[in-house]
C-alpha cells in the first residue's frame, strides 16, 4: 500500500493513441516480454499464453468495449503477473508483479487511512476488481498509478522507497522463475522501473482501467460478464 495525498487525483477519460506505448529506451534483457499486436481473442497468438480466466477478461473487455478505448492492464493474481493492452484490445506486453503478501480479493474497511505498521499480515491483500487508474503521487512525492486510491492500492517501481524489505530483495523478487516469491507488498503492485517507465507513464498518461483478477472467485462472478462472451476449455 501507498500512503496517499491529500486529495484524490482527477482521473481524465480520453483515447490514447497506440504510438505512446512504443519503448523509445533500452531495458535490461529479460525486463519484459512483447507480444505481437492483435485483437484480444483467444485465437491470437499472443493471448494463448494467459490463463483461462485471463483469457476470458480479454475476450470480455475486447468484444463489450468495457475499456471504453481506454488503454488497459489485467493482472492475474494467481500467476502474479501483468499483461498491459493498448485502447483497441492489442496485447503490448507481458511482466512478471510483486502483489499483495496476503491471499484475498476484499480490502479490510477503511484500510488506505491506516498507519501500514498496523495493518495486520492477513489484511495484505491486493484487491480484485476494475479499476479507474491514474498517474499521481504518493505522501513522500514518488510519482505512481494510483490503482484504488480509497484503499491506497497503486502500481509503482518495485525499486521505489518503501517500508519493509529492502528495494534490492523486491527487484530480485521479480527476477526469479517462480511466482511463488511475489506475494511481497501491503497491497500496491510493484513493476520494474524499465516497465513502469517506459510503458505506464506513457500509456496511463491520460488515465486508464486496471482489471485484478480474483483468486477466491470467479472473473466471470467478479465483473458480471455473460456467460455468452466467456470462452471454452483451458
Amino acid at each position: 500500500m501507498c500512503l496517499p495525498i491529500c486529495s484524490c487525483p482527477t482521473f481524465g477519460c480520453k483515447s490514447l493513441l497506440a504510438a505512446v506505448l512504443l519503448l523509445t529506451t533500452a531495458t535490461p534483457a529479460g525486463a519484459f516480454s512483447l507480444a505481437f499486436p492483435g485483437p484480444a481473442a483467444a485465437a491470437d497468438a499472443g493471448v494463448r499464453t494467459l490463463s483461462a480466466e485471463t483469457r476470458r477478461v480479454a475476450d470480455w473487455v475486447a468484444g463489450s468495449h468495457d475499456n471504453r478505448g481506454l488503454p488497459y492492464i489485467i493482472l492475474d493474481k494467481a500467476d502474479a503477473r501483468l499483461f498491459l493492452f493498448d485502447g483497441g484490445g492489442a496485447l503490448q506486453a507481458s511482466v512478471p508483479a510483486l502483489i499483495g503478501a496476503a491471499t484475498g480479493d476484499d480490502s479490510v474497511p477503511g484500510i488506505g487511512s491506516r498507519r501500514l505498521a498496523a495493518i495486520r499480515s492477513a489484511e495484505r491483500t491486493t484487491p480484485a476488481g476494475r479499476f479507474l487508474a491514474t498517474l499521481g503521487h504518493d505522501s513522500s512525492g514518488e510519482d505512481l498509478l494510483w490503482v484504488d486510491y480509497d484503499t491506497a492500492i497503486a502500481l509503482h517501481r518495485a525499486s521505489d522507497r518503501k517500508p519493509g524489505m529492502t528495494a534490492k530483495s523486491r527487484v530480485d523478487r521479480l527476477a526469479t522463475r517462480t511466482s511463488a516469491d511475489n506475494r511481497a507488498s501491503y497491497g500496491c503492485i510493484g513493476v520494474t522501473t524499465a516497465f513502469y517507465d517506459g510503458f505506464i507513464r506513457p500509456a496511463f498518461a491520460a488515465g486508464g482501467i486496471v482489471y485484478v483478477l480474483p483468486e477466491t472467485r470467479t472473473a466471470t462472478a467478479e465483473f458480471r460478464i455473460p456467460a455468452a462472451a466467456t470462452t471454452t476449455g483451458d
